[in-house]
Formats: C-alpha cells, structure tokens, sequence
C-alpha cells in the first residue's frame, strides 16, 4: 500500500457521495488474444534444477520453500528467476514503481525477452501515472505482453484527475487486484507482500517496508500459473495498447526529463548559495520528492546479485494455494453490480506420493474451501487452531467475524499475538484508525497486540528486512502479511486481515504445512516483537504502550513518535469514516 492508494482507496467512496458526475470510459470491443501458462516446465534448466536440489535432499515433498525476508534474498531471487527463465516469465502486481531497483529488474526482463522468452505482465492499474506509467513502455518491447488490470479511465499525468474522471464508478474502481506473483518457466515462483520499487528492497531514502515473501518450487507453481491465467484472460484485464499510445507515454517521458533537469538545477543552486529562511538548503545527498534516483541508489541496485538457486536450502513440504479469483471485481457496472465470489483452493501438491500428503493440510484446504474469499478462509482456519496464533497484518481492521473468531479460539485458551504498524510508522495513517477503534475490545478478549516501532535503528536487525540505512532510510513501515498457527502451518500471502482484503481487493496466499519454515518465521517475528515493537496493554481501562526490549525507551500512555497534529486529525476526522472503507 501506499500514500496514493491510501488516499484513493479510503476517500473515493466518500467522494462519491458528493460527486456523481460521468466518468471517462474505457474502450469497447477490446481484443484479448487468450494465452496461457508453459504446459510443462520438462526440459528447462529451471526445471532440471529443482530436480536435482530434490533428488540430493532425497526429499519426501515434491515442491519446496525457502523464505526471503530480507531484500537482498528477495532482490535476488527475481534476478535468479529473470536469468535463469529459458520460455517463460509472468508477473502480476499491484504496483511496479519506476526507480532505481526496479529499473535493473526491468532492463532484466527486456533482456529475456530479447533471448525469445515470453513475457506476460499483470498490474493492477491504479498506480500507473506520473513518472510510474514509464513501466507502461514495455508493453510495445517484442516478446513482451502488459495487461492493466480494473483500469482507470483518462490521461496519466496526474492520478487525481483520473480518480475525478472516474468517480461516477466508484464502487468498481476503489476494488484492486491486490496479488503478488513472479514465475519462471511454471517451475519457480515467488509470492507474498511484496510489490517492486525501491521502498520495498530496503533502498528508498526515507523509508522502507518489512516485508516477507516465499520462494516456491516445484508442482505448486503451477497451482500459481492456473491463478494468474485466470486473471490474465479475464475481461477485466486490457491490453496497455489499448489504452495508451507512445505518444502519451513519449510526453510523460518528456516531462519527467524536465522535472529531473529543474529538480537537479535547483538543488545544486541551494547548495551553492547561503541558505535562508525562504530558501533552506537540502541535506547533502537528499532529493526531492519525485526527483530521479541518486547515485547511491543505483549503485546499490546495480550491486545486487541474483540468490544462488544451485545452492539456496529449500525446504520440501506440502503446501495448498488460496486465491481470490478475478470475479471478486465485478466486471458489471451501476447499482445492481454483484460480487462473483468463490475462492480458488488448490489441493495438496504432494501428487507423486498422495499417501504422504500431510492430513491436516488437506483439512485445513477442506475448510478454507467453503469460504468466499482469502481472508474468509484463513478466519475458517483460524477456528480450528489449537493452541497457537502468530499473525502480522501491517493494516489490520477486524471486522465483526475477525472478531468473533479471534473470541472463540480464545475461548478454546488458543494464544493469539498480532503484530502491527503503530501510528508513527503507518504508511496510510488513516487505516489506523479503524485498528485503533477495535484495541480495547480485542485486548479484552485477550488478544496480545504489538505495534512496530517506526525508527529504522530498532528493527533492522530484528526483522533484518527493511534495508540497512546505507542510502539515508530512517523509518521502517511494516508491510509482511504472515500468519503461523499451531507452529506447522505457515501462511504467506498478499492479504491483510480488514475489510478491504475481505471484500474488495482480490488477493492470494500460500499455506505450507512445515514445523521447520514455522519455527524460522516465528523465531524472527517474536524477536521483532520484543526488539522493534511497543506492547499495548490495558491498565485500569487505559492504553499502555510497554517499550521495545533493550531500547532505552520509557512506556508510554500516548501513541508512541506520532506527532499531536496526527493524533488529533485523526481523533477528528476518523469516526467520519467506517470501517470497510479503511
């Protein structure tokens, strides 16, 4: 998530009350040439290497895991997919921002394509203005298809004014596809939160997210190739041809040409004269905001290496796919638009040895099965847990059913710890506020709550995912969506537990029945509990925030590092908004 989408997504259904002047349409009669996933990724490299990383494990499991939580391992990991794809490469995404990390990714993929590899790109089309339509170029490189998912009407010089053109839509348009997917050759795929841009590579300046995604090999990925064709050949999805030129995409070029050249005279101009109260000069090194990546920046993206697939340690488990499909974003306009729910639940990927699946798995899928979305299914899981919960939603608005199944499997003595962003290092403040609403009552029921400290210091080490400061980042913003349960189920996804990931945005998770990926993202979550996170607690009907361990910090009855004019704009303006619209 991000400023814009926070914005977008939390006021546009407000705006829409106001507003109900015509939208911009989109094109008609749109051709979209059907295509799907490799058949078989046999005879590959990729393929060959799984295979033999299987055969020396002498592994029980046909597909492996290996988690990647920090960004040079999930850097990497796309490199490795990039160079080492020979037929085909699919991503789908929320958001591809233009900048230095993703530049190198990019000029990657334009490279496969140039070696004959097919590329199909999904995304999600709420972020692709400004200088972030210039991704939008790769849809005229030969070898290389782009679709935009659920567009915006309108020119993309600016994303208000196409959220203005489209506001008579607004029912459709604030639903996102809010899905994760990097595969190579249908044999290796990464998921989970992460979307592509410097922020979430640790190497933005002034702020990076946590964040946590999974590295899949093997028959699983295929259970991700079938998700993404179906979002690919649905009729929500347009061909970037179809709605932008290279005359558009020309000019927007030119004008953030301009914009860097101004942005780089002014900054030297401040840093060669005095500095005074009217002009105050920018700290050595810092751009502004929209300015081009620094030197520093490109070097570091430059410097990542792709991860080492002959020698990354896979762990082979069984592991079912959860996916909303694209039926969730109505494709029907107008009041009597309905939802076509139905949750997509892969079985077990263990099909060379269905005797070994692991039983609790396929009863886990049986009852996430009957369930309408992603996050419905993981609430259905939640009530068979047994004894353990460890959950990170970095936007987390319990609705009434999150509530109640958090009371009943407290009412079974489940222990449930949630770890979340604190108002400081919210990246959508506003989503804050419908968390906040809820604290009381869920620390009533028991429910144990820990908010991330937002100063890059405190949690560098204790997540070792939100980049090491080198470029200037001092505010880490928590972005991972995790949950563990009973310490063998390990789910990682795209979804947050609100109401928008329940009800609106579309999203996918991968749930891995293994003690051993358990145990590791635990071991790391709880230490980030401890180290980088403020507790809350309840004292005499008052909130307490309980400092980090070992941080020198004093608890604390206000919320920590959020400056008062936050905490009383959103005191004010806050209750003027529900729940589902956070």
């Amino acid at each position: 998530m991000s400023s814009i989408y926070a914005l977008f997504g939390r006021s546009v259904a407000l705006l829409a009350i106001v507003l109900q002047g015509a939208c911009a349409q989109l094109p008609e009669h749109v051709d979209r040439p059907v295509s799907v996933a490799l058949p078989s990724p046999s005879g590959t490299a990729l393929e060959a290497l799984v295979q033999q990383r299987r055969r020396a494990d002498a592994a029980r499991f046909e597909s492996g895991f290996l988690l990647l939580g920090g960004p040079p391992a999930a850097y990497g990991s796309r490199l490795a997919l990039i160079e080492g794809a020979q037929k085909t490469l699919d991503l789908q995404y929320y958001a591809i921002h233009a900048d230095a990390s993703t530049g190198r990714l990019l000029r990657g993929i334009r490279a496969a394509a140039g070696r004959g590899v097919r590329v199909r790109i999904l995304l999600d089309d709420l972020h692709s203005t400004g200088r972030d339509a210039l991704v939008l170029g790769l849809a005229f490189v030969p070898n290389i298809e782009m679709r935009l998912f659920n567009p915006l009407a309108g020119a993309r010089g600016s994303s208000f004014a196409r959220i203005f053109n489209s506001i008579g839509d607004a029912s459709r348009i604030q639903q996102r596809m809010h899905n994760k997917l990097f595969l190579a050759d249908n044999v290796l795929g990464v998921t989970g939160g992460r979307n592509l841009g410097d922020a979430y590579f640790g190497n933005a300046l002034k702020g990076n997210f946590i964040d946590l995604d999974i590295l899949a090999a093997g028959p699983i990925v295929q259970d991700l190739s079938r998700s993404f064709d179906s979002y690919w050949n649905n009729e929500r999805a347009y061909p970037v041809q179809s709605l932008v030129k290279r005359e558009e995409l020309k000019a927007i070029r030119e004008r953030a040409e301009q914009a860097d050249r101004e942005l780089a005279d002014e900054s030297a101009r401040a840093l060669n004269a005095p500095p005074t109260s009217q002009t105050p000069a920018p700290a050595e090194g810092e751009p502004k905001p929209g300015a081009p990546p620094t030197a520093a920046q490109l070097a570091r993206a430059w410097d990542e290496k792709p991860l080492d697939l002959r020698t990354a340690r896979f762990v082979w488990a069984p592991a079912v796919m959860l996916a909303d499909q694209p039926g969730k974003i109505p494709a029907d306009k107008g009041p009597n638009q309905t939802k076509a729910p139905g949750l997509v639940v892969s079985q077990p990927n263990d099909r060379a040895n269905p005797s070994r699946r692991a039983a609790s798995l396929e009863a886990s899928s049986d009852i996430a099965a009957g369930s309408d979305t992603v996050v419905e299914g993981l609430l259905q899981m939640i009530g068979q847990a047994n004894s353990d919960l460890l959950i990170i939603s970095p936007y987390f608005v319990p609705g009434p059913d999150m509530k109640q199944a958090f009371a009943t499997a407290r009412g079974r003595g489940v222990r449930i710890r949630v770890l979340t962003n604190s108002l400081a290092s919210n990246d959508a403040p506003v989503a804050h506020v419908g968390y906040s609403r809820h604290r009381q009552d869920l620390l009533k029921i028991g429910v144990e709550l820990y908010e991330l400290r937002s100063e890059q210091a405190s949690v560098s080490n204790a997540f070792g995912s939100s980049g090491d400061g080198s470029v200037g980042a001092s505010r880490s913003m928590l972005h991972s969506k995790v949950l563990v349960m009973d310490g063998r189920l390990l789910v990682v996804g795209s979804m947050n537990l609100d109401l928008r990931s329940q009800l609106q945005n579309t999203e996918l998770a991968l749930l891995v029945r293994s003690a051993e990926l358990s145990r590791t993202a635990s071991e790391q979550i709880e230490r980030g509990m401890r180290e980088g996170s403020w507790r809350i607690e309840l004292n005499d009907g008052s909130l307490v925030w309980r400092a980090p361990e070992g941080s020198g910090l004093k608890d604390t009855t206000t919320e920590p590092d959020a400056s008062l004019t936050l905490r009383l704009m959103l005191k004010l303006f806050g209750p003027l908004a529900p729940d589902q619209l956070l």
